[in-house]
């Protein structure tokens, strides 16, 4: 049973990292601190938060594993990040690079609601322009 469910921006970033990784192969300590440009033992930090919620599996010297839980969890938050990217490059008309880094920033600082909101105004948007 998870011992604290708040999931930090911070978090929430180790947890995408994982699950993107994860898609190329095995997850490695090595590997998330090396795309996230921080040290090995602030990694370690985090994956034992992340194992205390429930989310991943990992033992030392070993690979991370998701687990069902953070894997619905890391696909709900890669999910925000590919919305928001694509309404910034494709609605707002942002740079993609840009696109790609404020849509980082954002993902972690909008309600739900707001959300909701935007996803209603791009299927209008982009409905009306075709």
């Amino acid at each position: 049973m998870p011992q604290n469910s708040v999931m930090t921006q911070s978090l929430e970033d180790y947890l995408e990292m994982v699950s993107f990784l994860a898609d190329d192969g095995e997850v490695r300590v090595t590997d998330i601190a090396a795309r996230l440009h921080v040290s090995k033992p602030s990694v370690f930090t985090a994956l034992k938060v992340l194992e205390d919620q429930g989310l991943i599996e990992h033992k030392r010297y070993r690979t991370v594993l998701l687990t069902q839980q953070g894997a619905r969890r890391a696909a709900e938050i890669r999910a925000r990040h590919r919305f928001l990217t694509e309404f910034l490059r494709d609605v707002v008309g942002v740079n993609a690079d840009i696109a790609e880094k404020d849509a980082c920033k954002m993902e972690h600082l909008l309600s739900e609601e707001t959300l909701l909101k935007m996803k209603i105004f791009a299927k209008g948007k982009i409905r009306s322009e075709r």
